[in-house]
């Protein structure tokens, strides 16, 4: 990772975390907080529509702003659960150098033993 992002990312974690349950007439992100998880989720799922209509525009700019958007809106919904960007980091971390196929399926497999 580039020096600094790590950190950007936390800022902006650290303000989302500063505005909830802040003025909802002064701030975004407290207005979406206060509208509740479904209004949350809403934003999420639009923010990621709008990413996949971007990359079929082929607007690479257009592409950009929209991942931003889904990014802002995805760390906004983990704020509200009380995670952060960290904790996203540790299982890409966790992750890293284990196939997609046996990643999912070990998920699988832990999903069965715990009865899910």
């Amino acid at each position: 990772m580039k020096p600094g992002l790590y950190e950007t990312l936390e800022r902006i974690a650290a303000a989302i975390n500063a505005r909830k349950g802040g003025d909802a007439a002064k701030s975004y992100v407290a207005r979406l907080l206060a509208e509740g998880e479904d209004a949350v989720l809403r934003k999420v799922g639009e923010e990621a529509t709008e990413v996949i209509l971007a990359a079929k525009s082929g607007e690479r700019l257009e592409l950009v702003r929209e991942t931003a958007d889904l990014w802002f809106h995805c760390l906004i919904l983990l704020a509200r659960q009380g995670l952060g960007p960290a904790d996203v980091l540790a299982e890409l971390h966790r992750r890293e150098g284990i196939s997609g196929i046996d990643e999912k399926a070990g998920r699988r497999r832990r999903q069965k033993e715990s009865g899910q």
